[in-house]
């Protein structure tokens, strides 16, 4: 994708995902405290108590909200993952290769993060969030390299699928066309 295309995704996408956290954020504080009002209210014909209705309900457009800003988060995490992925310097390529090089950049990541970690916690107490820091940094990158492990891995299976269904599109044409010829 283009980098104008991933700006403007960027800027249609941010606010649409705070847009749809706000909304969950605010039906959350709702669900908690509204229903507490309604204790002892039952709704006429069902006999359902109305705190009960009321929490469903909102727990049902929360759930919306949050599907919808998922699939905002997933284009961005596309995106971010693939900043990362040139800031580390990993060449654009979709092929086993790469998910092999980041797998061998996890474990490296991990051997640095264990070493590291010793030498940072015996310099001072004071200095732990450092090491706290670097754990989840670790854990981020991690994160990121997995996910890209797994894109790379859908792109490929998607490719090779593509692939045979053409391959069996083509053959069922033929045999259908030479159905026609006799």
């Amino acid at each position: 994708m283009p980098t104008k295309d991933k700006s403007k995704e960027i800027q249609v996408r941010i606010p649409r995902l705070v847009m749809n956290l706000m909304m969950v954020f605010i039906f959350w504080v709702l669900n908690a405290f509204v229903p507490p009002t309604l204790e002892g209210i039952y709704l006429p014909g069902i006999n359902y108590p109305a705190s009960q209705v009321f929490w469903f309900i909102t727990l049902l457009i929360m759930i919306m909200f949050l599907a919808r800003s998922l699939s905002d988060a997933l284009a961005l995490g596309n995106i971010l993952t693939d900043v990362v992925i040139r800031m580390i310097g990993i060449k654009e390529e979709i092929s086993p290769k790469r998910a092999l090089r980041d797998l061998i950049y996890i474990i490296a990541i991990v051997l640095v993060a264990a070493a590291t970690s010793p030498f940072i916690k015996s310099v001072e107490s004071s200095i732990s969030m450092i090491s706290t820091a670097v754990t989840y940094i670790a854990l981020a990158l991690i994160i990121v390299l997995i996910y890209d492990i797994g894109r790379i891995i859908y792109n490929l299976i998607e490719e090779k699928a593509e692939i045979l269904a053409e391959k069996i599109s083509r053959i069922s044409g033929e045999e259908e066309s030479r159905r026609k010829e006799k």
